[in-house]
């Protein structure tokens, strides 16, 4: 099973699954590259589209997807598709050929968001995860509220450590710098900044990335972490429980320049 991530706009990411002649994309926001993936790769057939939320970033391709290849759609039963689509919800599970995917309903970014997780055989599992986590940070809380993104983080995070994280945007280097005013003294991070920075200086994707890698140096992920909880604190009083500290940090992302 091959994973591929192919660049969409500006920072965004497509996630491409290709076994033998079958192929499956994840948040097609523009059809152009992945048409331009089946031109280069004949005889394989597009039959799946997943989709975690409904943003045109990551939408906008379904139209023409569809009416070229006449692929199903898989997306969130909670939020609106412009194309027809099968709705998903927490702890439903599909197959694709000889993967299973799991759903989990990951609030928070928009209200319906869901991300998808599978195992092939004798690899690492994957995680699509929209625009619900990203490698460093996680997504602006658009529609949901604090408590709803932590608990959807939650859920991620006690995945199995060793999941290939697949995010769909490139902005792990400004995350990491936000994540290391917070933590300036967390040796995996400071460690995970170098190896990212060298991935981008070649023009290579600092993801998929490690669940267990996260786990060590996602300040959203680690809200609860007496170090993390001592600078968000000290930023804003105002956290004084798990939910505002998770709150306050949020919105020193949304500032943070």
């Amino acid at each position: 099973m091959e994973l591929i991530a192919l660049p969409a706009f500006a920072d965004n990411y497509i996630w491409l699954m290709h076994k033998d002649r079958h192929a499956l994309v994840v948040d097609p926001g523009d059809s152009a590259p992945v048409l331009a993936w089946m031109q280069s790769h004949p005889g394989v057939q597009l039959d799946t589209i997943l989709v975690t939320h409904h943003h045109a970033d990551h939408t906008g391709g379904l139209v023409e997807l569809v009416e070229r290849t006449g692929a199903r759609v898989l997306g969130p039963a909670m939020e609106k598709m412009p194309v027809m689509s099968q709705g998903l919800g927490q702890g439903d599970v599909f197959d694709w050929h000889e993967l299973t995917f799991e759903v989990h309903e990951v609030p928070g970014h928009t209200l319906g968001h869901i991300a998808f997780w599978t195992q092939a055989p004798g690899q690492d599992p994957v995680l699509f995860c929209g625009d619900t986590l990203f490698s460093g940070g996680c997504g602006r809380l658009f529609e949901g509220t604090p408590a709803q993104m932590l608990d959807s983080l939650d859920r991620l995070a006690a995945l199995p450590g060793h999941t290939r994280v697949c995010c769909a945007h490139e902005y792990t280097l400004s995350n990491l710098k936000f994540a290391l005013a917070v933590e300036p003294g967390n040796p995996a991070l400071i460690a995970h900044m170098g190896l990212c920075t060298r991935l981008r200086e070649q023009g290579l994707p600092t993801l998929p990335v490690a669940l267990h890698t996260e786990r060590a140096i996602n300040p959203f992920l680690r809200s609860r972490e007496p170090t993390v909880c001592s600078a968000v604190r000290l930023h804003n009083p105002q956290a004084v429980d798990e939910v505002s500290t998770f709150a306050v940090l949020r919105q020193w992302k949304n500032d943070f320049r």
